[in-house]
């Protein structure tokens, strides 16, 4: 049975509304999947690898032990994307084998759900 909090790496709240994605193809195991606003790193596909991180051009991605208490509460939420029954699916995506496979899931968890949009940066 996976466990909720294997997670290593973790996307925190920089990657709202940003999604950058150069992480998802950096990662040699395809273990980053995109909801709608936010992208997610299963746990139980992640290998530990911190390729993702140091990809990461908004600097949204952090070692669980590095997380600041403020971003802290996405250890679980990350982890919850995979656990939990999302809006409009109607299981758990669990270990799905692969972002690219599955496609852009499109849903978020609550916590993303409810965040305030971040305003489109000019660029």
């Amino acid at each position: 049975m996976p466990s909720v909090f294997l997670v290593t790496y973790v996307i925190g709240s920089a990657c709202v509304d940003v999604m950058d994605k150069s992480c998802m193809a950096e990662c040699p195991v395809d273990c980053i999947y995109e909801g709608a606003r936010s992208l997610y790193i299963n746990p139980d596909e992640c290998v530990d690898c911190g390729a993702c991180k140091l990809i990461c051009r908004v600097e949204a991605i952090e070692y669980e032990t590095d997380l600041s208490a403020d971003e802290l509460v996405h250890l679980a939420d990350n982890a919850a994307f995979f656990t939990t029954v999302l809006p409009g699916r109607d299981r758990p995506l669990g270990v799905p084998g692969g972002a690219l496979q599955l496609g852009r899931v499109g849903v978020d968890t609550p916590l993303i759900a409810a965040m305030p949009a971040k305003p489109p940066t000019a660029g």
